[in-house]
């Protein structure tokens, strides 16, 4: 497995890295640039025209070089491995194509909305109940739920897919708002794929091996062009798409409840939004917890460079993905 693990985020490192050259121009000559909000950060101002859709890349980076790992799985006799590899990489894929016609949207009408909330979540929820419903089919899906740095598994049942998808909505829109500054996305899920690679070698599970050597090999060739100053973003196509494929290892893992330490910055990146609403909302607009909401936001107002945000924001992910480990 250490070959294949090797092989794949290698090819994927550079597929990613040889498409991301290739589009860039495509994306600049066709004017496909971020746009930002006036309610946004002001120094941010600088990054409008920046290429966004960068994600298209690793995402077809990831896909051809799965397809060659399929075929040559296929060939060698173990096709029943590929189903909760198909089943994964199905939930990432379709969170993106999502994202990718919420690019689309915010191009073509030239607003930076894209789709309502409740557009996205309908069609986040219909994505999330197709994987469920064929983790289920295809005998793949666990409802005893373990509870980490214990040796207690509660049998939820049928409550189970009901926290199953309440886990795929909150955890792939988390990172979708985490992608808020420059390789701040694509740093966190650099380690959390790291992670799930580790989990991988020490469970024996190849499938787990070859998603984490995917999201390794993504996000280290998208940061080529996504770390700071950012020539491309990866926009919701991208960022979507890398939440489903969190999600889709957790489960592979059968270790649901572990993302909320190994996801900790996604986590915290959601509640920080959720709170500096609430409380605005709830005080008639004349209290702000943070200074400015996602959290990565409050700390960049705090006088942190963005550098700086990433570097810290990784490390705490570095350091709770350490501590998951013991807990398993």
């Amino acid at each position: 497995m250490i070959i294949e693990f090797i092989l794949v985020a290698v090819a994927v490192f550079f597929l990613s890295v040889l498409l991301e050259k290739l589009i860039i121009p495509i994306l600049k000559s066709h004017k496909v640039g971020q746009k930002i909000l006036e309610i946004g950060p002001r120094w941010h101002a600088n990054k409008a025209g920046t290429p966004t859709m960068g994600g298209i890349c690793f995402i077809m980076a990831i896909l051809a070089v799965m397809a060659v790992v399929a075929i040559i799985t296929a060939i060698n006799g173990k096709s029943r491995e590929l189903i909760p590899l198909a089943l994964a990489l199905g939930l990432a894929t379709l969170n993106g194509m999502i994202g990718f016609f919420d690019d689309y949207t915010k191009l073509v009408k030239k607003q930076n909305e894209g789709f309502t909330p409740i557009q996205k979540i309908v069609l986040q929820s219909l994505v999330a109940i197709l994987y469920l419903i064929s983790m289920s089919a295809t005998d793949n899906i666990n409802t005893a739920l373990h509870i980490p740095f214990t040796s207690v598994s509660l049998e939820l049942g049928l409550f189970y897919y009901v926290f199953a998808f309440v886990l795929i909505i909150g955890f792939v829109n988390s990172v979708n708002l985490t992608d808020g500054i420059d390789g701040l996305a694509s740093s966190v899920t650099l380690i959390v794929g790291a992670f799930f690679s580790v989990m991988g070698f020490t469970t024996g599970n190849r499938t787990l091996v070859l998603l984490g050597a995917a999201a390794v090999g993504a996000t280290l060739g998208f940061l080529v062009y996504n770390f700071y100053p950012a020539r491309v973003f990866m926009g919701d196509t991208g960022s979507l798409f890398l939440g489903g494929l969190v999600v889709g290892m957790t489960f592979v893992l059968d270790e649901p409840m572990i993302i909320f330490l190994v996801g900790i910055i996604y986590l915290t990146e959601a509640f920080s939004d959720i709170i500096q609403v609430g409380v605005y909302k709830i005080s008639g607009r004349k209290i702000r917890v943070f200074k400015m909401a996602p959290i990565h936001h409050h700390f960049e107002k705090c006088g942190w460079s963005e550098i700086k945000v990433v570097a810290v924001f990784s490390l705490v992910t570095l350091i709770f993905c350490i501590i998951a480990f013991f807990g398993i």
